[in-house]
């Protein structure tokens, strides 16, 4: 069984949102709302400062917190290792909200949660997610990684990375290259 994750290269990614609005437009995200968005975090101390620009979403993390506090089942793993969201089966308590350390989902005008899914419609398809197919850097990677030959597989082997808040305990499948 596959085990879907991303990498996003923090020396390549620009900053330019082409992922924020392939997503949006992809999934017909509300105006206003997002999926995912760009994050930039200055670091060290002047005159030796550090610029690191992230592409940021759901970690769809293993042990996914929002999944053990959805009281009707609505946040789930799915096939891959993807956290989704049933919209019909979500009532809307934001308890999954509460308890991501991400900030990852909100709730959709229609009263449900909602947040990335990797656009697992695409990938179904054999396709990358919208954000991946369009990064005009080639930033983002998303594949398997029980295939050891996938592309994330080996950059994650060769290159140095983080996750976001490890110390949460998630588990989080979305990889940050340095």
């Amino acid at each position: 069984m596959p085990r879907y994750a991303m990498a996003i290269d923090t020396k390549r990614c620009v900053g330019c949102a082409d992922c924020v609005v392939a997503c949006q437009t992809e999934n017909d995200v509300p105006i206003g709302y997002c999926r995912d968005w760009i994050v930039q975090e200055t670091t060290g101390s002047f005159p030796e400062l550090y610029l690191e620009i992230r592409s940021e979403r759901c970690n769809h993390c293993e042990d996914a917190p929002c999944v053990r506090t959805c009281p009707t089942g609505a946040s789930h793993i799915a096939e891959g290792g993807i956290v989704l969201v049933e919209h019909d089966d979500c009532i809307g308590c934001k308890a999954c909200i509460e308890s991501c350390p991400y900030d990852a989902r909100f709730v959709h005008p229609e009263g449900y949660i909602d947040k990335c899914t990797f656009c697992i419609h695409r990938v179904k398809e054999g396709k990358d997610p919208a954000c991946v197919s369009v990064c005009p850097t080639h930033a983002m990677i998303f594949g398997d990684l029980e295939d050891p030959n996938s592309e994330i597989s080996r950059a994650l082997r060769t290159r140095k990375y983080k996750v976001l808040i490890p110390e949460a305990g998630t588990t989080p499948h979305v990889y940050y290259l340095l």
